[in-house]
């Protein structure tokens, strides 16, 4: 019964993926990683088992986006508010992601770059984030967002912060930055500044809200709620992402 559920499921992802239109397809594409703890609970498995099925994931949905013309993926790995669960919930998770990004280093076909506030890490973690980004500078693939100590309030109050301390730096009175300061000003200012803003962001799980991700960058996104829990997130899934989007009409405001 197994064989034929896959079999049936595989025709049907060919079937989706050849009705794409990859002319249409999203060149970032931002993912809130959801449902974690509550497939492991259906599942009757452990948390710390449901954040590894997690991770284990992220390099099947890059192998996905390596199949398409996506540039840039922003993977919502750790939030601020993470930051306050247990200890015995936080430790592994932590482990979890330190192994994750060290071996998306290692896979060396993404570039690696950590966006969130390093100094609310522990120092292994922040020396882990470090050396992923430094190791994979010269990559020609996939730049990956690891965004692990990350709040999108968070994000905006220190691009104000590094534009006032760098306005400092050169002289400028606040007078002066308060009359020159603008969008594009703080925007150079962002965790993912030089990048383009997502086309798309995936939240899975069934929960539709961005609960404080890229709130900056977000303002013209589009986005995809996925019922399923993202252990269970499948190829089919992505696809279905993708042709939603590109079936629909992006006016920018207009």
């Amino acid at each position: 019964m197994k064989r034929l559920r896959d079999l049936v499921y595989r025709l049907y992802a060919r079937r989706v993926e050849g009705r794409l239109d990859h002319a249409q397809v999203p060149k970032h594409i931002g993912v809130i990683l959801d449902g974690n703890r509550r497939w492991a609970r259906a599942d009757g498995r452990t948390t710390e088992q449901g954040h590894q099925a997690g991770a284990d994931k992220i390099t099947e949905l890059l192998g996905w986006c390596g199949e398409t013309d996506v540039e840039v993926v922003t993977l919502w790995m750790l939030s601020t508010d993470n930051l306050d669960r247990p200890a015995v919930e936080l430790n592994p998770l932590l482990g979890i992601i330190e192994n994750t990004v060290r071996g998306l280093a290692a896979d060396g076909r993404w570039r690696v770059h950590h966006v969130g506030t390093l100094d609310l890490l522990p120092a292994r973690t922040q020396a882990v984030l470090k050396e992923a980004e430094q190791e994979t500078t010269g990559v020609d693939g996939i730049l990956v967002n690891v965004a692990v100590g990350y709040g999108g309030r968070q994000e905006i109050a220190d691009a104000v912060r590094s534009l006032i301390l760098e306005a400092a730096e050169n002289g400028t009175s606040h007078e002066e930055l308060a009359e020159k300061v603008d969008v594009d000003h703080i925007t150079e200012h962002l965790y993912t500044r030089g990048q383009p803003d997502p086309d798309l962001i995936i939240r899975t799980s069934g929960e539709q809200r961005l609960s404080g991700f890229m709130l900056w960058q977000s303002a013209h996104s589009e986005y995809y709620f996925c019922e399923v829990f993202w252990p269970a997130f499948r190829k089919v899934d992505f696809l279905r992402a993708l042709r939603d989007y590109a079936a629909r009409h992006r006016r920018y405001g207009f």
